[in-house]
């Protein structure tokens, strides 16, 4: 079943190689498959609860292998992926120039993360997290506006960074378990039963943290994120934004925390502080933006800070919060991200002041801006309100006085988010028409519209009914929060 996953998004890209004339309508029809294949592996998952799993021999002299395996978790983040996919390639299919070389770039970050999401063998993780770097890149150098050279490049060395400490963190864990085992392996649940050291422990989870962190924009080493949200463009700022920095939350949590959970016990509280200071920080920058993507961009700064600060707080409720979060966040901010890119597209133009009156001009358009700012600032039946309460409960759950007073700062930014969200929404949607290109505005097409809404009904399948990612994920968030034996 993984496997049939892994061969949609590889197959569209060949038939996207060899058609250049249809390459859009192939990129429909292949992320369309992943939707149908994804939900119905759901549906599966929930009916019969199992894990699937397997291996392939890979490099059989270093004993790497390219182990898979799909639990509850995993399901959520691939099922988050297909969405964004499939949101991304319908906004983009009236592209004008580079069509086959944009959505084969597309398929090949799909591949990336649905190999990176399965993967329990840390080598064949590792590679599927390359695997995204690349294509990242090019469609921003590519296919971006702006200081686009500059901006791709300023990510490709950030992510870069994080990934060879990523490396050198999966290496050394290998190595040193060799050392005590006798036993070389780059299996995760053979590397979950080996107890290092605490000091390696310590040094381990330091390197592997950050490392991940960075990918998911983690202060302070978020300035890539912004950047290069502002020149990428729309379905590239929908997966960096829905994707690609979850890729970063879920190693945090599989790798780093559980892997290594003495000293995951022993130096959270860093994390926390980052996280907490990442959510304060991003929150107080959204509010200095007049530029409207700038404004998402620090805003998925300070989301992604609630993530790293439910992955260091290690309770169940915690850590189950911080995959609702990677998974709301990731559907609320390519909405948005898709939004401006059909505002920008119609009116040149991402200064707020400039789009005042979307509303009465595109009331669709209008609609889906305003509805995506009450799920930003966490409005009750949406998942972004079901994804923040999570974490500030399970945040409030860890004892000790440090960690009350982060959950009361990081509450406190939801005043800021609603101060922001509320500015934009009231100065873009509902404010009277200022310019001429917003004055002759033509609302969205069939194709955008379908993008919008799959993504507007997950927002609220999560935040009217959660119960069934609850199901999808529950117990092993438990049994990942198990391994710390805190007090």
């Amino acid at each position: 079943m993984i496997l049939i996953l892994l061969l949609i998004p590889l197959l569209t890209l060949v038939a996207i190689l060899f058609n250049k004339r249809q390459a859009a309508p192939i990129a429909a029809v292949g992320s369309a498959l992943q939707l149908l294949f994804t939900i119905a592996l759901t549906w599966l998952f929930l009916k019969n609860g199992n894990i699937y799993s397997g291996s392939l021999t890979w490099f059989k002299p270093l004993n790497i292998n390219f182990a898979y395996s799909l639990d509850g978790v995993s399901m959520v983040m691939i099922l988050l992926t297909a969405l964004v996919v499939f949101a991304g390639v319908m906004v983009s299919l009236r592209l004008e120039s580079g069509r086959r070389e944009f959505f084969v770039l597309m398929m090949l970050l799909s591949l990336g993360a649905y190999g990176y999401f399965v993967s329990t063998d840390l080598f064949a993780l590792f590679f599927f997290l390359e695997l995204a770097i690349v294509p990242k890149y090019l469609l921003i150098g590519l296919f971006g506006s702006g200081n686009k050279e500059k901006n791709a490049m300023k990510l490709a060395l950030m992510l870069s960074l994080g990934s060879a400490l990523v490396f050198i963190g999966i290496v050394a864990m290998v190595y040193m378990s060799f050392l005590q085992t006798g036993v070389f392996s780059w299996n995760m649940a053979h590397l979950a039963t080996v107890h290092l050291p605490l000091w390696s422990q310590s040094v381990l989870f330091l390197i592997l943290f950050t490392g991940f962190g960075i990918f998911t924009a983690m202060f302070p080493f978020h300035s890539w994120a912004p950047d290069g949200h502002s020149s990428a463009p729309t379905a590239a700022s929908m997966f960096l934004a829905g994707v690609s920095m979850k890729l970063g939350g879920y190693g945090c949590l599989r790798v780093a925390t559980v892997l290594l959970p003495q000293a995951a016990v022993q130096l959270s509280w860093i994390f926390v502080l980052l996280g907490v200071a990442g959510v304060l920080y991003g929150a107080f920058a959204t509010l200095k933006q007049t530029d409207i993507k700038y404004m998402n961009a620090f805003s998925s700064v300070s989301h992604c800070g609630f993530v790293i600060m439910g992955i260091a707080m290690l309770t169940p409720v915690a850590i189950k919060g911080a995959v609702l979060q990677m998974v709301s966040h990731g559907l609320m901010t390519a909405l948005f991200f898709a939004a401006i890119g059909m505002m920008y597209s119609r009116t040149h133009t991402r200064e707020m002041d400039a789009l005042s009156g979307i509303l009465q001009k595109a009331p669709f358009l209008g609609s889906v801006l305003m509805l995506v700012g009450l799920c930003s600032l966490g409005l009750p039946g949406m998942s972004g309100f079901v994804a923040e309460m999570t974490v500030f409960v399970g945040s409030w759950e860890r004892t000790g006085l440090g960690y009350k007073i982060a959950t009361i700062l990081a509450c406190a930014s939801i005043v800021i988010t609603a101060v922001y969200i509320l500015r934009a929404v009231g100065k873009v949607v509902w404010g009277a028409v200022k310019t001429e290109h917003v004055a002759s505005i033509k609302d969205v097409r069939w194709d955008e519209k379908c993008a919008c809404i799959i993504l507007l009904l997950a927002i609220f399948l999560i935040g009217l009914a959660p119960f069934w990612i609850g199901r999808l994920i529950d117990a092993d968030c438990a049994q990942m929060a198990s391994v710390f034996m805190l007090n």
